[in-house]
């Protein structure tokens, strides 16, 4: 018998996958990479992915662990539960037992699972991380998007969070908030924190807390809402983005005692489905987690690179009438094209999906739009990850040339020349409009 073509399949997707596209940051990744292969100058803006090499300690550990063949646990190895309840305590003065972590295959398939097993209704923030949205359709999940304004730095207001819950006061609802943030890397000072935390303990709302970019705040300074709101309050964090161990997928939830009773539906769920976390993996993020001097050095050096990048990078901007939220952590920027709108219309550019095409085909330049972070279509805006430059080289660079000297724009223009050329070519282009 013939095999059946695939185009004469009957299409009998489910309706909470039928329309979703491929995620838009991997997707932008994959185009980057065949537009290269192509002979194509690309300027990579478009993945978040760290340019800093894994810290040493952490790949000897991977290492002196590669033997490692058992199936672990599904809640993950005790051992680097225990580091995470460490890591906790040592950064946030969270006392986290380590029975209340658990380890899963990357943070993203971890708010998965919990959007699976609770029955709640989702607030996001807009703009949001690409999956948040996707993640919740694909369950079948009602999903609240809340504005934001650029003059407030994109951060979701208590006022509003308490008038969407007080209509339904007693509705089950899960809250995410991601600080620093992308696709803006703004984040929340600590009276906004204490008055978030307010409004949630008064809904009892579950919350995550996304900290995935808690570790490079820019000044060091990062601080978790689950100091206000402890017993409501899920950390999420994991290796991806301050140990430059994007494609490891290790990913942490760690709990409050008050919501075992979750962390055990989401095991359950685990049990079912990857079964647990790569071995050597987790036996390596031991190493990640504990205390280290390397690593301290290594976080206060990415920080230095970030905070300048983020702030020359602003500033060419906006010299050019692009306004740019000053980010405080990650590496990402969200500028807004809104001045040159008019002039975009007469060459037939009307959505942030149609800028960002024609910026990639006539620049190079690879960027997200802010639709696909929940943005409305004719809001000109975008998100950039300026992360194309090697990572290894400019940490060596600060650890000498660098050591006692300010950053300058020559270390952007010799050590992150597809930065320094990709912004370069930005505003050339819209300076011809």
């Amino acid at each position: 018998m013939g095999k059946v073509a695939r185009n004469h399949l009957p299409v009998n997707l489910n309706l909470n996958v039928r329309g979703l596209a491929q995620s838009s940051t991997l997707a932008i990744n994959e185009r980057s990479r065949q537009l290269i292969g192509e002979g194509k100058q690309i300027f990579r803006f478009g993945l978040g992915q760290s340019p800093f090499p894994v810290p040493e300690p952490v790949v000897e550990s991977l290492r002196q662990h590669a033997h490692e063949k058992d199936y672990l646990p599904v809640k993950g190895l005790y051992q680097l539960r225990e580091a995470v309840a460490g890591f906790n305590f040592r950064n946030q003065k969270i006392d986290t037992h380590p029975e209340n972590v658990l380890v899963g295959p990357g943070s993203k398939e971890l708010i998965f699972i919990l959007q699976l097993v609770y029955y709640g209704d989702l607030i996001i923030p807009t703009p949001s991380w690409v999956s948040y949205f996707p993640q919740a359709r694909i369950i079948g999940r009602h999903v609240h998007w809340v504005p934001t304004r650029a003059v407030d730095g994109y951060r979701l207001s208590p006022e509003k969070l308490d008038m969407i819950c007080r209509t339904d006061p007693n509705r089950p609802r899960v809250v995410i908030l991601n600080y620093p943030s992308n696709p803006t890397g703004c984040t929340y000072p600590l009276e906004k924190l204490r008055d978030l935390a307010i409004v949630a303990r008064k809904y009892q709302v579950v919350l995550i807390s996304d900290e995935i970019y808690g570790m490079i705040h820019h000044q060091g300074q990062h601080v978790s809402i689950a100091r206000y709101y402890p017993e409501g309050t899920i950390i999420s964090s994991g290796l991806s983005k301050w140990c430059g161990a994007g494609g490891w997928r290790l990913g942490t939830f760690s709990f409050p005692k008050e919501l075992n009773w979750l962390r055990d539906a989401m095991a359950i769920v685990a049990s079912e489905t990857y079964t647990s976390t790569s071995a050597p993996i987790q036996y390596a993020a031991v190493t990640a987690f504990q205390e280290n001097d390397f690593i301290d050095d290594y976080l206060d050096k990415s920080r230095r690179i970030l905070r300048y990048l983020a702030k020359i990078i602003r500033n060419r901007l906006e010299v050019h009438h692009i306004q740019v939220p000053m980010p405080q952590g990650g590496f990402y920027l969200f500028p807004d094209f809104d001045y040159y709108r008019e002039k975009l219309k007469e060459k037939g550019i009307l959505t942030s999906v149609e800028l960002c095409e024609i910026l990639l085909e006539e620049t190079g330049v690879a960027m997200l739009p802010g639709v696909d972070f929940g943005h409305q279509p004719e809001e000109l805006l975008a998100r950039m990850a300026y992360v194309d430059f090697d990572g290894s080289n400019a940490l060596n660079k600060v650890s000498g040339y660098y050591a006692d000297k300010k950053l300058t724009e020559d270390f952007i223009e010799n050590d992150c020349p597809n930065i320094w050329q990709g912004i370069q070519c930005l505003t050339d282009w819209f300076d011809a409009l």
